[in-house]
């Protein structure tokens, strides 16, 4: 994992207890939890945007989005995992009083230099096992490209959205997502190689 505080052999219970009044929140993975790295300004815009256009287009629907203090349940073949996406949309929500969800329709994650192999390595691996998710969208920060990966049988399908005038169909929870909505005021800015070298 990347710039990561690494506890071992953490109980789900005594995990879920302390996320409750950490200030930091931390992924978890089959006992070991790791803290979440801090963000630019940039990448907040683009989760703000993005959970912006899915609440309007989504309001008074089945389907509600949460933002990124939501966490995802993940059982993988004998463990569990706990990850927080930036965004993500559930049609079928656990119960107000729990602090996760279990069957996200759809998951969203803003790609950095720092979070980019994660995202689309072990985490993408951990969402697509997930059988109510019906797709997986990578954000780029550095240009107008989104990438799905969506729900096509047993698999998922790549796709490549790029350029502000493009439209990502999401049928699955019945909306379409303008890129020039994610994007919406942002300025692209290559992040620098201190901070790729600190990931």
């Amino acid at each position: 994992m990347s710039t990561a505080t690494k506890f071992n052999l953490v109980s789900v219970e005594d995990y879920l207890g302390a996320e409750l009044i950490s200030p930091i929140k931390h992924d978890y993975v089959d006992g070991s939890v790791y803290a979440r790295p801090d963000t630019r300004n940039l990448h907040n815009i683009i989760v703000g945007n993005t959970l912006a256009a899915l609440y309007a287009r989504l309001r008074g629907r089945p389907c509600r989005p949460f933002n990124s203090d939501t966490k995802i349940r993940i059982h993988l073949s004998g463990h569990v995992r706990f990850y927080y996406p930036d965004v993500s949309v559930t049609c079928r929500p656990n119960p107000p009083n729990d602090s996760f969800q279990d069957e996200p329709a759809a998951i969203f994650e803003v790609l950095s230099r720092r979070t980019r192999r994660i995202d689309e390595g072990e985490k993408q691996y951990a969402y697509l096992t997930i059988p109510s998710l019906k797709v997986y969208v990578l954000i780029d920060q550095e240009m107008a490209a989104v990438v799905v990966f969506r729900r096509v049988g047993d698999s998922f399908a790549r796709e490549v959205h790029q350029g502000m005038d493009a439209v990502v169909p999401l049928g699955e929870i019945g909306i379409e997502l303008p890129l020039a909505e994610i994007y919406e005021g942002v300025e692209f800015v290559p992040e620098t190689e201190a901070e790729d070298a600190a990931s």
